[in-house]
């Protein structure tokens, strides 16, 4: 268990589900949760549309997205899960309910598990640092939903270019500044704003030439 923790310290201590649990807590924490770590490959499925979630994942290693594919195979990005980041916890939190949306692996990834069920409930050692696990979880949802509030925003605009800077514009507060990386590529970019990935380059080397925006591969400036 000591190894564990240490091996994957830097990525644990940043995961705002372990947000104010302690060092000294965060052995005890994990001995209470039967957890378990599973290593994937790129384009892995880690829980399939129709999949029964019963346990909550948490990056330490890659990337994840959350992919949603219509009955003509037409396949949209929902989001994009990073290192430290969390996901599955909606579905996982319905009873009797299956996943409406599959989470693949979009890099080799190293995800850490949890059972949701018992990161909602208290043990029966009434540990004060499981209380504070499920403030934490809490507030994660919160945000995700923001985050899917946001993404309806992005591709609710109109035009491409309107769906561009929207979404480029969110990346840049996310990071407070004009710089930034985004975390896809050209095609998955594509994916997420419902675009064809030909389109979407050419505004792109359009805005480029107007001196709205500026980039390179995944790294933009604002103007």
């Amino acid at each position: 268990m000591d190894d564990i923790i240490k091996d994957n310290w830097e990525v644990l201590s940043k995961c705002e589900i372990l947000k104010d649990i302690t060092n000294a807590d965060m052995c005890p924490l994990f001995s209470c949760l039967n957890f378990y770590i599973k290593e994937y490959q790129k384009n892995d499925f880690i829980f399939n549309d129709n999949s029964t979630i019963d346990n909550v994942g948490i990056v330490l290693n890659g990337q994840v997205q959350m992919q949603k594919e219509d009955f003509f195979g037409n396949k949209t990005i929902m989001t994009v899960i990073s290192e430290t980041e969390l996901f599955g916890e909606t579905f996982a939190s319905l009873q009797d309910s299956s996943s409406t949306v599959s989470f693949i692996a979009s890099k080799d990834s190293k995800i850490l598990f949890l059972p949701y069920k018992q990161v909602l409930r208290t043990c029966e050692m009434n540990c004060s640092f499981h209380h504070q696990l499920i403030e934490n979880m809490v507030q994660v949802i919160a945000k995700k939903n923001l985050q899917l509030m946001n993404k309806i925003e992005v591709t609710s605009k109109k035009s491409l270019r309107e769906k561009i800077l929207s979404y480029l514009s969110s990346e840049a507060n996310k990071s407070d500044s004009v710089y930034f990386e985004i975390p896809m590529g050209r095609l998955e970019l594509a994916d997420y704003l419902c675009a064809n990935r030909s389109a979407l380059t050419r505004e792109l080397n359009k805005m480029q030439e107007e001196d709205i925006i500026d980039f390179d591969k995944n790294v933009f400036k604002l103007k």
